[in-house]
């Protein structure tokens, strides 16, 4: 267990890949309260900023915990690097399948019929599979 990955691009892997389909990066201001609001830990918008920049990198578990709790990842992702790349890994699919959905709806627009749709939705994992595992080698 150990972390050569900082909190900045941890949060900023975060920030990136936790929204919906077609929905733009959440904002500061908007996790901040979130985190003040359902888990009554203070935290400022500036402060998760600062994180993510790399202008803090020393945050407190009470916030890490905060920061995790709101992405729907577990503590760990911020201190272990492995637990990190396992999560980011499942954050890719969950973001591949809900986009997805888009291929979804244009296929059943196209008429295709449920198991050819089932078949796409399958070679869509296979591939991401396959490119995952061709990022592990090759980084």
């Amino acid at each position: 267990m150990g972390s050569d990955i900082s909190i900045a691009a941890k949060l900023d892997q975060l920030f990136r890949q936790v929204r919906g389909a077609g929905q733009a990066e959440i904002s500061y201001m908007a996790v901040a309260e979130a985190i003040r609001r359902d888990q009554g830990i203070a935290i400022s918008h500036t402060y998760i900023w600062q994180l993510r920049t790399g202008r803090r990198d020393n945050p407190t578990i009470q916030h890490l915990r905060g920061l995790a709790a709101f992405f729907g990842v577990p503590v760990a992702y911020f201190l272990d690097d492995d637990e990190a790349r396992k999560v980011d890994g499942q954050l890719e699919l969950l973001r591949t399948l809900r986009d997805a959905k888009v291929t979804e709806i244009a296929l059943r627009a196209a008429d295709v019929s449920q198991s050819s749709r089932d078949t796409i939705g399958e070679l869509v994992r296979k591939v991401w599979e396959l490119e995952r595992d061709r990022k592990k080698e090759s980084g």
